[in-house]
């Protein structure tokens, strides 16, 4: 029989956490690091970078990858159920989109092939209604 553990809640854990979700948009580690310092938090930078791993890791936080190679993570409103992301490149204006048909047509074209336990990532990048004014 296998217990799953959880993370301790530290100040450092939740001052991350808590910094993520007062964000808008997807940030990188440097950016949430950023915040705590203009907040007078102390975590050092390895630190915000071991804890949005963990949050990433137990599903209380998304990652993706940014169009320049950064992982970046943010607190998604809709939890551990599978959705995709719609990304202002300029702001960082992120919207969450769910795709049934596409899911439908890519597990359609993962069986076709005899491929079982297909996984994916897809976001969409581009110019947000306020950036593009």
């Amino acid at each position: 029989m296998t217990t799953s553990v959880q993370p301790r809640r530290t100040r450092q854990r939740a001052a991350v956490a808590d910094a993520l979700a007062e964000s808008p948009g997807f940030r990188t580690a440097q950016q949430v690091h950023d915040l705590l310092v203009e907040r007078n938090q102390r975590v050092a930078l390895a630190t915000v970078y071991r804890t949005l791993q963990s949050l990433a890791e137990s599903g209380e936080v998304d990652s993706i990858r940014t169009p320049d190679g950064q992982s970046a993570y943010r607190s998604c409103s809709q939890g551990h159920t599978h959705h995709h992301h719609l990304i202002c490149s300029t702001c960082g204006h992120t919207v969450e989109i769910e795709l049934g048909s596409f899911e439908g047509l890519l597990a359609g074209i993962a069986h076709s092939h005899g491929f079982t336990a297909v996984a994916h990532e897809l976001e969409l990048f581009g110019t947000c209604a306020d950036c593009a004014r």
